[in-house]
């Protein structure tokens, strides 16, 4: 998992972006995850950003994206969906590390 991964999903409990949200509703929502991804990639190495809708009625039914930004020089065998599993592996960063690091993508908003 890399250093930056984050998660954003909206206030109000929302289950699909298909069905729950209108187009307008959408689009402002698509518009704060783009912009935490420029915070995020103004902060820790990027050469791409990944971006997914994830969740399932079983696990987890909030709507919410997550954001992956993919560190420069990962060999082609190791990105992608496989760079974003966490069987493959998730970085230990401590609570303060995960703090000041949260610190500094919010002054790029």
């Amino acid at each position: 998992m890399q250093l930056g991964y984050c998660l954003v999903a909206p206030k109000r409990h929302l289950e699909s972006w298909i069905h729950d949200m209108t187009e307008p509703e959408f689009l402002r929502f698509q518009s704060v995850v783009r912009r935490v991804a420029l915070a995020v990639a103004a902060t820790v190495p990027t050469e791409r950003m990944y971006s997914l809708s994830l969740g399932s009625q079983q696990g987890n039914a909030h709507l919410h994206w997550h954001l992956a930004a993919l560190p420069p020089g990962v060999p082609y065998d190791r990105q992608q969906f496989h760079a974003v599993m966490a069987e493959n592996g998730v970085l230990p960063v401590d609570d303060a590390s995960q703090r000041e690091l949260a610190q500094r993508v919010r002054r790029h908003r």
